[in-house]
């Protein structure tokens, strides 16, 4: 390939970063989440789509580097030119040393920042929900309904979690036996359920539906089969719901 035949392709090297970024300017993708599907949704998907367009950039601009030296300096060494041989160059192990430091910096402070707000604590819940790991399943408790409310799952019949919509809940996560993890992957979150620690959790269900929960904490040998579903309905029906854990217990 000439020299004259190279510059094209160069250039849309160059410039193929620029115009992806521009034609996703309008609207980034969730990149596999959906947006608004709860309160911690808002806060986290920002941070998910920034790390994946930071790691992009860094992508390209590392497979830049790769590639032009070898277009370019192919063609000087096919003419017998060698590149100059340098030990060592100060200016580039500096620049290596300190961008991905500062990556790391501002992904942390913002991953800080948006920790510190999806675990707050306040007084605002509406409603509380205990969730206890159980070796090999799951364990919903709805103090509201009554000290007996109380739905346990097995492995041959996964509890469902009811949650109610547009109502911030606290959640008592705790263990009876090992660590287990209780994850929502839909709504962006997990909690640790920790033996002999009580962990809390609040949040807000903002859509309709069901969506599945696991426990991503590898917690013996039946952990893939701790699965449970979480069900997102109106107050009304999340009320009747409560209504008829009550009536069962009587």
């Amino acid at each position: 390939m000439s020299v004259k035949q190279r510059r094209p392709f160069l250039r849309a090297l160059l410039l193929a970063p620029l115009a992806f970024s521009l034609t996703g300017c309008a609207k980034v993708s969730g990149l596999g989440f959906e947006e608004g599907l709860s309160s911690v949704n808002d806060v986290s998907l920002s941070l998910w789509q920034g790390a994946w367009i930071a790691a992009g950039v860094v992508g390209v601009f590392t497979l830049i580097l790769i590639l032009w030296p070898a277009v370019f300096h192919r063609a000087k060494v096919s003419k017998g030119e060698f590149p100059k041989q340098t030990q060592y160059n100060v200016p580039v192990e500096i620049a290596y040393t300190v961008i991905p430091f500062i990556i790391v910096a501002v992904l942390f402070y913002f991953t800080a920042v948006k920790e510190t707000k999806i675990v707050e604590k306040t007084t605002s819940y509406k409603h509380e929900i205990k969730v206890e790991g159980i070796q090999w399943s799951w364990q919903f408790a709805y103090p509201e309904a009554g000290a007996k409310a109380v739905v346990t799952g097995t492995p041959a019949m996964p509890p469902t979690l009811y949650v109610p919509l547009g109502e911030k809940v606290r959640y008592t996560i705790t263990s009876n036996d090992v660590v287990h993890g209780f994850w929502i992957p839909a709504f962006m979150i997990q909690m640790q359920n920790l033996p002999g620690v009580t962990n809390h959790l609040e949040f807000t269900a903002n859509k309709l539906g069901t969506y599945p929960g696991r426990c991503n904490i590898l917690c013996g040998r039946n952990h893939a089969q701790m699965i449970f579903s979480v069900k997102v309905v109106t107050p009304t029906e999340y009320k009747a719901y409560l209504e008829t854990l009550k009536a069962s217990t009587a």
